[in-house]
């Protein structure tokens, strides 16, 4: 199902059962479905069609690991999203280069960067998690793992996303796009299940135009994606090297270790962000949260991020929006 943001959030406004909201990542206090399992919360509009997936999985007593896997695979598969998996906007060079990485409850992670060819990074990102003692595998050695699992070749590079790279290479200033509602730049996604137990997965085709061989925050355990099943879990969105320099998600999960709610963590990793980041005004970094007890939250340095949430008890669920223009 996928309807545009402004027909989704009247439909939610209303109170409709079982359809995940949208919230804006200014939300001024923490949201919260404590005591209520399962929860899914993920970046971007983009989110709503993977959380239904994810909520498939959840609503029927399934494990979280497995529904962040299946939720972020319908972003990856969907051509029409320009930074995530098929249809991602290429390198300088014109190539379609693939992060992802996934963490599970016990704390186990696999990741993948630079990969090239695979449909589903996030799936070859499982496979070395639970099928090598690595955790992270990249470039040539990434494609060929995923190969030897059977995961099918394909071609990443689609029309529309060929033609923009075309223009943006004849154009003279050749700058990178603005990361906001209209450029999701990454999905990230965490659950927590029925059994009290948290995952998450966040999968990326990067920035768009980037040099050859960048890679940004998105497989990076700790600084895109981060999960501690005593305390909570975060993921990032944004510009990946600043994430990088704080370590962001991880500093999410630990100012929640320190008590705070996710919200809070959220903001003030954002600050921490700013801090290590004298560039902060010309770029996004956005963070979500959702820590054990299944309260949730999330917080960017500009407007125009938002995030996608689902729990039993949606109907209840205030819609807000963000009027902050910047921090």
């Amino acid at each position: 199902m996928h309807k545009n943001r402004r027909s989704f959030i009247k439909t939610s406004a209303l109170g409709a059962v079982g359809i995940p909201g949208i919230v804006s990542c200014f939300a001024n206090q923490t949201e919260t479905a404590e005591g209520i399992k399962p929860v899914v919360i993920s970046t971007w509009n983009h989110g709503i069609a993977a959380n239904e997936a994810a909520w498939k999985i959840l609503s029927t007593n399934g494990k979280a690991i497995d529904a962040v896997e299946a939720g972020v695979r319908i972003t990856e598969s969907d051509p029409t999203g320009q930074s995530v998996g098929i249809g991602g906007l290429p390198d300088m060079t014109g190539e379609v280069t693939l992060d992802a990485c996934i963490m599970n409850e016990a704390g186990d992670c696999g990741s993948v960067a630079y990969l090239k060819g695979i449909e589903h990074p996030i799936s070859v990102a499982r496979a070395v998690m639970e099928k090598t003692k690595h955790v992270m595998l990249v470039g040539d050695g990434a494609k060929d793992f995923a190969l030897a699992q059977g995961f099918p070749e394909v071609n990443l590079l689609t029309e529309k996303s060929k033609k923009d790279w075309e223009a943006w290479k004849a154009s003279e200033q050749k700058v990178l796009p603005k990361i906001n509602v209209e450029n999701h730049d990454t999905i990230g996604l965490l659950a927590l299940d029925k059994h009290g137990d948290l995952s998450g997965a966040c999968t990326t085709s990067g920035a768009a135009w980037k040099m050859k061989g960048r890679v940004g925050d998105s497989p990076i355990i700790g600084a895109g994606l981060y999960v501690d099943n005593e305390v909570g879990a975060s993921t990032a969105t944004g510009w990946g090297e600043a994430v990088i320099r704080a370590v962001g998600c991880f500093l999410v999960v630990e100012f929640m270790r320190q008590g705070h709610s996710p919200q809070k963590a959220c903001e003030l990793a954002v600050q921490r962000v700013i801090d290590k980041n004298p560039d902060w005004r010309d770029i996004q970094v956005g963070f979500i949260a959702l820590n054990k007890a299944g309260e949730y939250g999330g917080y960017c340095i500009h407007a125009g991020f938002d995030y996608a949430v689902q729990h039993p008890k949606l109907d209840n669920q205030m819609i807000k929006s963000g009027s902050r223009m910047s921090l």
